[in-house]
């Protein structure tokens, strides 16, 4: 497979995770550089460019609120899952986990048919 092929499926995949991540790490109040640092260090690194048009998408689809305030002597938009984010994520949290499970069943029916293959040979 060409770079560019798997680049763009990186792209949706990791697309659909990051919305899970940043709802799922708003239940508790950050703003944008504490939210950035957080996903990278759980290994789910996003740029700036990336982030702060999904926080502002999320929060246009009523997923969020924001408010301003000064910390360290700066402005600074702090983020929270509304009511309806937090009951959003259940739904989308419950169906994370049964794609994950059919992903797991699929892989391990896949990993167990070719250890199969490699014993009878």
């Amino acid at each position: 497979m060409d770079q560019e092929r798997l680049d763009g499926l990186r792209l949706e995949l990791r697309r659909g995770c990051l919305v899970l991540a940043v709802l799922a790490h708003l239940r508790n109040e950050h703003y944008g550089y504490t939210l950035r640092r957080a996903l990278d260090d759980h290994g789910l690194a996003i740029d700036e460019g990336t982030l702060y048009p999904l926080l502002r998408r999320l929060e246009s689809q009523g997923l969020l609120e924001s408010e301003w305030r000064e910390e360290d002597r700066r402005n600074k938009r702090f983020y929270r899952l509304s009511r309806d984010g937090e009951e959003i994520l259940g739904q989308l949290l419950e169906e994370w986990n049964g794609i994950n499970g059919a992903l797991e069943r699929i892989l391990a029916r896949r990993k167990r048919k070719r250890s199969e293959r490699h014993a009878t040979r």
